[in-house]
C-alpha cells in the first residue's frame, strides 16, 4: 500500500525524504503557497512556515511523492499542524506526462489553529527557506527559484539569519554560490532580515 502526496515547500527537496520515495515534478493549478503556519518549538523559538489556499487562478510547482504507507505517521508528525486536503488529483500534473494525480493525492494545509502570517516572533527561519529553494534549484534551477518567489504570498514576512547555527532540523548542506543566488533574489524582494 503507498501514499500519495503534493509537496511544495520543504517537501519538495529530495534531501528532507526517504531515499525510496519517488518524487515527480509536476504543477498544481488553483493554489497558491503562503508564508501562513506559525508555531512554537519545544525550545521556545517561534517560526512561520509555508502553507496553501486556494486561488482559481493561481499555479504552483512542487513534487507528487509517493512512499509506503507505512510512512504515513512519521510524515504526519513531521506536519503535524496541518490537515490533509484530498480530492486535488485532477488539478495536478506531471510535466513529463501531463498526466493527473492519483485518486488518493492529497496536500498539507496548515489547520485553522496554526493558519496566521508570520512576523517578528514567527519569522522564517533563513535555514528553512534555503532548504526549500533547493529543492526547487534541484529540479528547475533558476527559473525553480523565481517561480518559488513569484508564486509565494507573504514577503513581509520577516527572515531569521540562522545558516550559522541553523534551527531548522531538516537543514541541508548548500554551496555558497547557490546561497549567493537565493541571497540576491530575495534582495530584489526587499525581504527583512531579523537582527540577531
Amino acid at each position: 500500500m503507498m501514499i500519495t502526496y503534493f509537496g511544495y515547500g520543504s517537501l519538495v527537496n529530495a534531501s528532507t525524504v526517504p531515499e525510496a520515495a519517488e518524487l515527480v515534478p509536476g504543477r498544481l493549478k488553483g493554489w497558491v503557497r503562503e508564508w501562513r503556519v506559525c508555531s512554537v518549538w519545544e525550545n521556545g523559538q517561534g517560526r512561520c512556515a509555508l502553507s496553501v489556499r486556494q486561488d482559481p487562478d493561481a499555479e504552483i510547482w512542487g513534487v507528487m511523492t509517493r512512499e509506503q504507507k507505512t510512512r504515513l505517521d512519521a510524515l504526519e508528525k513531521r506536519e503535524s499542524r496541518y490537515e490533509k486536503i484530498g480530492r486535488i488529483a485532477g488539478s495536478f500534473r506531471c510535466e513529463a506526462e501531463q498526466k493527473p494525480g492519483p485518486e488518493d493525492l492529497f496536500l498539507f494545509k496548515a489547520t485553522p489553529e496554526n493558519e496566521r502570517w508570520g512576523c517578528a516572533q514567527h519569522p522564517i527561519l533563513q535555514s528553512y527557506l534555503d532548504c526549500v529553494l533547493a529543492g526547487y534549484h534541484q529540479i528547475w534551477g533558476e527559473e525553480g527559484v523565481e517561480h518559488f518567489f513569484d508564486t509565494t504570498d507573504g514577503w513581509h514576512v520577516p527572515v531569521l539569519p540562522d545558516r550559522r547555527k541553523p534551527l531548522y532540523p531538516r537543514a541541508v548542506d548548500i554551496e555558497p554560490a547557490l546561497l549567493r543566488l537565493f541571497d540576491d533574489r530575495a534582495g530584489m524582494r526587499d525581504i527583512r532580515l531579523l537582527t540577531v
